[in-house]
């Protein structure tokens, strides 16, 4: 039984890396209910990279950063199978080339570039894409679980992030002029991929998670990848301009007894007060 309804459903999928990524995740999954994956990657080295782990699906090369290869995109899409169902967004960027720094030192450049890949792109693929989509669509990106933790390690995604979440209510109310397509984030906590790996100091945040988690592990990419399918079916059809925390409990357990007498002792043992 088709629960989900996705069977034979048209699924364009952004921003496989590899098989860690949340965006592989997503089409294994979709693949096994009978979805036609297409999948679109940054450049050709990455399409080189994937084609044989994708099985091969359909495959696209566009940069976000680049509005011609948007349009190029747009009408390689279209002379394909129409319409589409659904609309994976799993892009993400930041430089840290030079290392974390304090906020305040967050460079122009470096900002404005990862909020045009992280969080503009939504809006600039949305709206090139608009006349593909299905009247009732399903758009689905990856966000995070909160963006109110000042993490050092995180850098200065977070209020990029915050940027992506505040899009959907706004994409979804300029939509709804003429379509009933849905704008939703999965905003998991943290995760174990290769690019979370090349952020400093990430891995030890990652464990300290695990701390925390009431279950004692982090959220696979796996289970976040599994609500973003929820979210493109039609299943999820009353929920739309909301991001949906993929957390394992993890944000009611800050206060944890045993967290936190740990982070009371001193080096030797004793109590730092």
């Amino acid at each position: 039984m088709d629960f989900l309804n996705l069977a034979d459903k048209n699924i364009v999928v952004f921003g496989v890396a590899n098989r860690k990524s949340v965006a592989y995740h997503i089409g294994a999954t979709l693949q096994q209910i009978g979805a036609r994956l297409i999948y679109v990657v940054q450049d050709n080295a990455r399409r080189d990279q994937v084609a044989k782990l994708l099985g091969g699906a359909k495959l696209h090369v566009c940069d976000v950063q680049f509005e011609d290869q948007i349009t190029r995109l747009r009408d390689e899409l279209a002379a394909g199978e129409l319409p589409i169902h659904g609309l994976v967004h799993s892009l993400a960027f930041a430089d840290y080339a030079e290392g974390i720094k304090p906020f305040h030192e967050t460079g122009k450049a470096q900002f404005l570039q990862a909020m045009d890949i992280s969080c503009y792109s939504l809006i600039s693929l949305s709206n090139a894409l608009k006349d593909l989509l299905d009247t009732d669509a399903s758009v689905v990106t990856i966000s995070i679980s909160t963006t109110r933790m000042a993490s050092e390690s995180y850098g200065y995604m977070a209020p990029i992030k915050a940027a992506l979440d505040s899009s959907l209510a706004f994409l979804t109310k300029s939509f709804s002029s003429f379509s009933r397509v849905r704008f939703n984030a999965v905003a998991p906590g943290l995760l174990k991929t290769s690019a979370s790996a090349g952020i400093p100091g990430y891995v030890d945040s990652y464990l300290y998670a695990e701390q925390i988690i009431p279950r004692g592990r982090a959220v696979q990419t796996r289970e976040a990848a599994e609500v973003a399918v929820f979210l493109l079916s039609p299943r999820s059809s009353g929920i739309t301009a909301q991001s949906i925390v993929v957390d394992a409990g993890m944000s009611i357990n800050y206060f944890d007894r045993r967290i936190v007498q740990q982070a009371m002792q001193g080096p030797a043992g004793t109590h730092s007060g």
